[in-house]
């Protein structure tokens, strides 16, 4: 006689708890272990097999894995003949990296399972819902079966977002798909083509070019990246071509078809002329929307934008008694640092404690080659909102150590107060950016001036000295430019 499967509810599961936190990803496991210091019993039900979300299993941590190994092959096939080193006969070995990229997300989302016991926070396997009168279903995540019920004095929803769809594009799992199937092709695509121009887009169209696959991006917009800083976008569009992605603007794509390993797309160009082109692989990255599936949100009375969005307060709370909600979830901007911070400042609320999200000093970066990173605002939000404003910008062709690494591409440029001085904006293209912006965003934090930039030492030879020189540049007095 075969046993029955483990219940997925703890055999320790508190009668009452403090908090049950629906969703495991960074926003929703960083939440709960916030609230276990702060002495909550909390509970975490999350759908998957691991934890983690989207960014451990499927997002963040695997895209930078495969952006890291593509990036040594391509510079060992192309960039080590100036320092001086011969290589030959280097081929990749995508089973073998790929495994690599799986062996990281596994010692991560472990990690995040060894925390949870560590905080002594109950998790729980299921598809949580939303039943009303501090009352949680946790149902069985293939088949809808209600498995149990949890009684809670709070709920913090951090269900996050799932991949967006295109009419007229079915996906498939396969050879159409999202950008899950793209961290996991067995081999390098002859022809990528790819719908959307986005950071996943970019990204991981990066890393197949790089791998060897001609790269095509069919991008609906008129140029690339919109919503950063006119310069970057400007800089960005002659550096990457250059690396092997072929980009078609103002591209409305109305369907895509396979014909056994081959896939047919079709869109309309910017004369609204009929086109199409053909590839091996397709991938769909349009961006992704706010997951509430299963949820019974509204049945509840929680508001949904007209985006599909959950309208939270400064605070988090839905108005729904006892119910809050933060990350991919609600509106803004779909990061998993801003959703950790966001869960980290929504149970500091409920334990009756100041917690705060500084929208303007999140920083955004996107891990092509060169990196692309930014803070507060760019300049058309600054002329929009009227606000005076001086601005200063270095190159990386002018820093030593950039010379020095061989990536001079890309510069630094800073936004600031025109009567204040207050730095209200920072923008990079060039190496390493995602690690260097953090200086600009602590100043955003701190209401920094770009004079207290300017009068800091940094250390020589640093890429951190062209945010030195940058910040100079503000009040027009660089040194070495």
């Amino acid at each position: 006689m075969s046993k029955a499967p483990p219940s997925p509810i703890p055999a320790d599961l508190p009668a009452r708890l403090d908090l049950v936190v629906i969703g495991a990803g960074p926003g929703g496991y960083v939440a709960a272990i916030r609230a276990a210091q702060l002495g909550m019993k909390v509970a975490c039900i999350e759908k998957d097999p691991t934890l983690g979300g989207t960014c451990l299993n499927v997002g963040c941590i695997p895209s930078k894995a495969l952006l890291d190994s593509s990036e040594r092959y391509e510079d060992i096939r192309k960039h080590l003949r100036p320092h001086g080193i011969k290589v030959s006969g280097v081929e990749i070995d995508v089973t073998k990296m790929l495994r690599r990229k799986d062996k990281i997300v596994r010692q991560l989302t472990g990690g995040v399972d060894f925390l949870f016991k560590k905080n002594g926070i109950h998790r729980i396997r299921g598809l949580g819902s939303l039943r009303g009168d501090g009352r949680v279903g946790v149902s069985d995540p293939e088949n809808g079966r209600l498995l149990a019920e949890l009684v809670t004095d709070k709920i913090l929803i951090a269900t996050g977002s799932v991949p967006a769809s295109l009419r007229g594009v079915e996906f498939d799992g396969d050879r159409i798909g999202t950008s899950t199937e793209a961290l996991s092709y067995p081999s390098v695509p002859e022809h990528l083509m790819i719908i959307g121009a986005g950071v996943i887009g970019l990204e991981l169209g990066s890393v197949w070019a790089r791998l060897g696959a001609k790269v095509t991006v069919l991008e609906y917009l008129p140029s690339l990246l919109a919503m950063m800083d006119p310069d970057i976008s400007k800089a960005a569009a002659k550096i990457f071509p250059r690396q092997g992605l072929d980009f078609v603007f103002n591209a409305r794509v109305t369907g895509a078809t396979r014909r056994g390993d081959v896939v047919d797309v079709t869109y309309q160009d910017k004369a609204d002329q009929p086109q199409s082109i053909s590839g091996d692989r397709l991938l769909v990255a349009v961006g992704r929307w706010p997951n509430t599936r299963g949820l019974n949100a509204e049945q509840v009375g929680l508001t949904l934008n007209k985006r599909g969005y959950i309208e939270v307060d400064e605070h988090y709370f839905t108005g729904v008694p006892g119910v809050y909600a933060i990350g991919d979830v609600i509106p803004g901007i779909m990061l998993a640092h801003k959703a950790e911070h966001e869960g980290v400042a929504a149970v500091e609320h409920m334990a009756g404690l100041g917690g705060h999200v500084n929208y303007d000093a999140i920083p955004n970066v996107i891990y092509t080659h060169p990196e692309i990173a930014s803070v507060g605002k760019t300049e058309p939000e600054l002329k929009e909102a009227g606000i005076p404003y001086k601005h200063g910008s270095f190159p990386f062709a002018a820093n030593g150590r950039a010379k020095a690494m061989g990536q001079t591409d890309g510069f630094v440029k800073i936004l600031a107060h025109a009567e204040t001085d207050r730095i209200l904006g920072a923008h990079i293209i060039g190496p390493r950016a995602s690690d260097t912006i953090a200086e600009l965003a602590v100043a955003v934090e701190f209401s920094a001036s770009s004079e207290d930039i300017a009068r800091s030492v940094h250390a020589h030879p640093t890429l951190a000295e062209a945010i030195k020189e940058a910040a100079l540049g503000v009040d027009g007095r660089m040194i070495n430019l």
